[in-house]
């Protein structure tokens, strides 16, 4: 079962993470939307956080533990927000199981083939030698070479834990990544179609999604509208959370 954080009572509302992070990345936001009668539930993905590791790993496999994770819950008629790779579970998600999703919010992710782009956060990943033992600055210091954005590296450095005393880790699945890495960018299949209302939220700032794309998704998305956040990238919810919230919430009410 996939680990998550409940917040509030109300509509049913699953928060799905990007590739990389985690249910922390949205603690804030999550408690904000709890406040408006909502019953929040902020997932940590398949091999992400504090859930289950597993050598398979693809959409399906994740929409599928989705679906297990509201039969446990006694959920129906669930709104979904997913951000990056989130947003691609959450795209097939509605897709598959339109009768299961009521909205639906995607956070700059289309639903295109993206070819692999996370070569270099990868390498700076491996490149941290966890049998020497390294201190948080020490494993910072590392990624630095290689990931030279502040905030990056931050949002990484989330993932880092106390294995044990004197031992830290990664909390995602990095042996499974560096082998599944082409599985991130894998296109919807073009014949599933979601005839509810979504809403895409783009960064202004970001190339995820842009305006050539829009014919595409509304043939798979017939109901989307769309908004861009300005001067924001591709961590949109995280740069700009208060516009990204005040969106969201219009559009779910």
């Amino acid at each position: 079962m996939l680990y998550s954080k409940i917040e509030g009572s109300g509509q049913p509302l699953l928060i799905l993470h990007g590739f990389l992070g985690m249910s922390d990345n949205w603690k804030t936001l999550g408690v904000q939307f709890a406040s408006e009668d909502f019953e929040v539930h902020i997932l940590d993905l398949r091999n992400h956080g504090r859930s289950f590791q597993s050598e398979d790993f693809s959409y399906e496999l994740m929409v599928q533990d989705i679906v297990l994770y509201c039969e446990e819950h006694h959920l129906e008629k669930i709104n979904v927000i997913g951000h990056s790779m989130g947003g691609k579970i959450a795209m097939l998600l509605a897709t598959r199981y339109p009768n299961l999703v009521n909205k639906l919010i995607v956070a700059d992710i289309g639903p295109k083939y993206y070819a692999p782009h996370h070569q270099v956060i990868l390498e700076g990943l491996n490149a941290v030698d966890f049998s020497q033992k390294p201190s948080r600055n020490e494993v910072e210091s590392t990624l630095s070479v290689y990931i030279p954005d502040f905030g990056t590296r931050q949002f990484l450095l989330k993932n880092l834990y106390w294995q044990e005393p004197g031992q830290l880790a990664f909390r995602f699945n990095l042996a499974v990544f560096n082998k599944k890495i082409t599985e991130i960018g894998v296109a919807l299949p073009a014949d599933l179609v979601f005839e509810k209302p979504t809403l895409f939220i783009r960064g202004g700032n970001s190339n995820y999604i842009l305006d050539e794309d829009f014919e595409a998704i509304k043939a798979q998305f017939p109901s989307a509208i769309f908004e861009t956040i300005p001067n924001a990238g591709h961590w949109l919810h995280a740069e700009n959370p208060d516009l990204f919230y005040q969106l969201s919430l219009s559009y779910l009410n």
